[in-house]
């Protein structure tokens, strides 16, 4: 039997370049890790130079396509080395369905090779390699990688393959009559601002980008010359890429204290499983779930830094005239931390994911938009177990929080005082259960995920079932329609 790999040698074994292992190891930060942020801080000053020495104005669509392009490339043989292999090879597979799919069968090819190799690519890295601990993680440029292709592909199948009356609104807007271009292809796929870490955009916005249209077009949407300017201004981005590196130097600082301090395996301790009071595990499972998040509001603000640096990701003026730089954004932390819902927390956590989802999947399906939404979702995040219990969880959770709301919140609107005390209720409800859902995603394996479950008494499942079962349902969302949707956060009233 083979001797166990010494921590040092699990940080430095990565198939991408090796230059920063001595910083790696005097961080006591896994290599593939420090390549990442080195990468996107690279690409940080890479989209600064862009925005100003590549101008719209002063350079060819075709060079920004290129540079933007072989920048990308670049970054993914940084950080994967040879498994960037497995990314141009679904690029290419996929740019050969384009070319050739009639309009009318495109998506379904494009969808179904695209998350079928995305699959095996998940399930060759879990379980031949051993859950992925001692090797490059190199699923989550295939996994953007994945959902741009698939958005491409439905939207050209709107476009060209399905009458314009029987498009949606947005999908007429987002429909692309013309197929792009193969520089247009990999610029799209293979950018630098958004290969290694997202978020997956719409092709129309990223070739307006390119182009130099994308802001002078927000801007005409809101009658911009109605309001008494003579000219269109020059939004610049520079505010909004210091105020979104505050908070990622903020959310670096958290996980650097708090997640150490409140790993995920104090879940499954004996304190934990056999000692603590239930409501002190309610309590600890919240705190540990709490310290699990900074990772993420990194990387992703971090991302969405990078593309407005570039800038990328201008979404219009907001009803006080301030311009806005959000069209990008993947999450809004302060809605997320005051969610007085399941489905208002999920509106605004990993939101692009949320949009790819309700285009390819919510309100195209003919039947249980949710579940299949839900099972999707799961497919798309890897083949770990924990996934999977995760997103089960959540369609009974989403089923049941429907319910009680359609029930019961029109009784606490009559008075403030009732509607303050229904919002603190809700929001304690809320966040308990969301940290009771997403504990298997990041346990990951079956073993532990049981192990809590149990020591929680399955408490929020037999609560999710008793209304599912004893509660009259209102099928409005499923039959309406009407998922949730980033831009339909801020048109409707918060719970």
């Amino acid at each position: 039997m083979a001797a166990e790999p010494q921590p040092s040698s699990l940080s430095y074994r990565t198939t991408g370049s090796t230059c920063l292992h001595p910083l790696s190891e005097l961080l006591g930060i896994p290599l593939d890790q420090v390549n990442f942020v080195a990468c996107q801080l690279v690409a940080l000053f890479a989209a600064f130079w862009f925005r100003i020495y590549l101008r719209p104005g002063k350079t060819s669509s075709d060079v920004r396509h290129v540079v933007a392009t072989i920048f990308g490339i670049y970054f993914v043989i940084f950080c994967f080395g040879w498994y960037s292999v497995h990314l141009f090879v679904l690029v290419l597979l996929c740019y050969a369905i384009m070319a050739t799919a009639s309009a009318s069968n495109i998506h379904r090819y494009s969808f179904f090779v695209a998350m079928g190799y995305l699959t095996i690519c998940h399930i060759s890295r879990i379980y031949i390699f051993h859950y992925g601990i001692l090797t490059t993680d190199f699923s989550g440029p295939l996994m953007i990688v994945t959902q741009k292709i698939t958005t491409l592909a439905f939207q050209l199948h709107d476009g060209l393959g399905r009458r314009a009356e029987d498009l949606s609104a947005e999908q007429h807007q987002l429909a692309i009559k013309v197929k792009p271009s193969f520089l247009e292809y990999l610029s799209y796929l293979l950018n630098f601002m958004s290969v290694i870490a997202g978020p997956c955009n719409n092709f129309k916005d990223y070739v307006a980008f390119i182009e130099g249209k994308d802001i002078h077009m927000k801007l005409l949407e809101v009658n911009w010359k109605q309001k008494g300017f003579h000219s269109l201004p020059d939004p610049s981005p520079t505010g909004a890429v210091i105020h979104k590196l505050c908070i990622t130097l903020v959310s670096l600082l958290l996980f650097l204290t708090l997640t150490k301090t409140f790993p995920v395996t104090c879940l499954v301790d004996d304190w934990f499983v056999h000692k603590a009071s239930f409501p002190a595990r309610l309590c600890y499972l919240y705190v540990v779930m709490q310290a699990s998040k900074p990772k993420y509001y990194f990387a992703w603000t971090l991302a969405d830094a990078v593309n407005n640096a570039a800038g990328f990701g201008f979404s219009g003026v907001d009803k006080n005239g301030n311009f806005c730089w959000d069209l990008l954004s993947n999450l809004n932390i302060w809605k997320i931390e005051t969610a007085t819902s399941f489905k208002m927390y999920l509106e605004n956590w990993n939101i692009q994911t949320a949009t790819w989802l309700k285009c390819v999947c919510y309100e195209r399906v003919p039947w249980y938009p949710t579940v299949l939404t839900f099972i999707l979702s799961a497919l798309w995040h890897g083949v770990y177990p924990g996934y999977y219990f995760t997103f089960l969880t959540g369609i009974l959770v989403t089923l049941a929080a429907r319910a009680v709301r359609n029930n019961y919140r029109h009784y606490f609107l009559s008075s403030r005082p009732l509607k303050a005390v229904y919002d603190a209720g809700t929001w304690a409800v809320t966040q308990l259960a969301v940290s009771y859902t997403v504990a298997p995603f990041v346990m990951l394996a079956v073993e532990p995920t049981i192990s809590l479950y149990k020591s929680m008494y399955f408490y929020l499942h037999i609560i999710s079932l008793l209304i599912i079962l004893f509660l009259p349902m209102k099928p409005q969302a499923d039959m309406q329609r009407q998922p949730p949707t980033p831009n339909s956060v801020n048109k409707r009233k918060t719970d």
